[in-house]
């Protein structure tokens, strides 16, 4: 007895050993990383959105939409992550008639990353040849345009949970590691508002009135962020600003109105991740017709929740105000 006990537990000890080596072999494009490397990489909290994976070939059909369920749920549980909600992605993108079929052009990404607040986009395909499937996954920088690849492969028939799952490790890995070259570096407001007065030139700036309604779900709004931010875009760029407080909006020549929400999105230890959105327009006073609209998704994270959905809704004004000034300049000028 105490030999086939022995006899039992050596069988145990050896198919331990064995089972990490049995199931998908596996092809990456990123460099290989040693365990204490992957420790050391720094824990970001960066927006990503995962779009469907493209179909190619018959023999994959509707396994898309699968491989970005099972990557979505592989990376939710990284907290190192923020991951755009699915049915805002859809309903958003929807609106906007984006392609989703994996097929995300430099131009795209960009416009995905402005309307969902999105720095990075996770897509790619899946196809089979012979009796071997493979999922190519593309993380996309929304800001810098630029791509990194990881890839796996596995048996037909095995299923896809096993294969996602080691994709996903594979994109956390290369997202931890490659950020830098991924997401764009912050730029100082300084040279975003000098940046903005090279572009206006020379041309007339009228008077405009900002009033910008805002909102914390869950929470009071103590200061208007947004509105403050446009105020400091205009003044520091020569527009004449009419002080909502002191003044009146029919001193303006243009009204610049909008609205913001911002709401908790995640927490990651003492630091809270949140999700704010921005949608601004110019109205021509004397005409009433409205002459620019946009809009913007932006993330912020810090250790109070107040004081991030108010950085997220500065930068959302900032973004929208390198945009739509110089259409206000331009439409003046005409």
């Amino acid at each position: 007895m105490y030999l086939l006990n022995n006899k039992f537990w050596a069988i145990v000890v050896l198919l331990f050993l064995v089972q990490p080596f049995v199931g998908y072999s596996q092809e990456k494009t990123s460099v290989d990383e040693t365990p204490a490397e992957v420790e050391e990489l720094q824990l970001i909290e960066y927006p990503i959105a995962i779009l469907p994976f493209r179909e190619r070939g018959k023999e994959v059909e509707e396994m898309g939409g699968q491989v970005a369920d099972l990557m979505f749920a592989k990376l939710v549980v990284d907290p190192s992550l923020f991951l755009v909600d699915r049915e805002d992605l859809d309903k958003t993108l929807g609106e906007a008639e984006l392609n989703l079929s994996g097929i995300v052009n430099p131009n795209e990404a960009i416009t995905i990353g402005r309307l969902t607040g999105a720095k990075l986009i996770v897509t790619g395909s899946v196809f089979q040849i012979d009796n071997t499937i493979y999922v190519v996954a593309k993380i996309i920088g929304t800001e810098t345009s630029r791509v990194v690849g990881a890839s796996v492969k596995g048996v037909v028939g095995d299923g896809l949970g096993g294969l996602v799952d080691r994709l996903g490790s594979e994109i956390v890995r290369s997202i931890k590691k490659r950020s830098d070259a991924l997401v764009a570096k912050p730029v100082d407001k300084g040279d975003r508002i000098a940046a903005l007065q090279k572009k206006l030139g020379d041309a007339n700036r009228p008077s405009v009135f900002i009033s910008v309604d805002e909102r914390h779900v869950g929470r009071a709004t103590i200061d208007p962020a947004a509105e403050t931010e446009l105020m400091l875009f205009c003044k520091k760029t020569g527009f004449t600003v009419i002080d909502p407080d002191q003044g009146s909006s029919q001193q303006a020549d243009y009204l610049i109105q909008g609205e913001g929400m911002s709401e908790f999105a995640t927490r990651h230890g003492n630091l809270v991740s949140v999700k704010a959105r921005l949608e601004v327009k110019i109205v021509d006073r004397a005409t009433g017709k409205v002459v620019a609209i946009d809009r913007q998704t932006r993330v912020a994270v810090d250790l109070v929740e107040q004081i991030a959905g108010k950085q997220a809704l500065q930068e959302a004004a900032a973004d929208i105000a390198e945009r739509i000034l110089p259409k206000l300049v331009q439409h003046n000028a005409e």
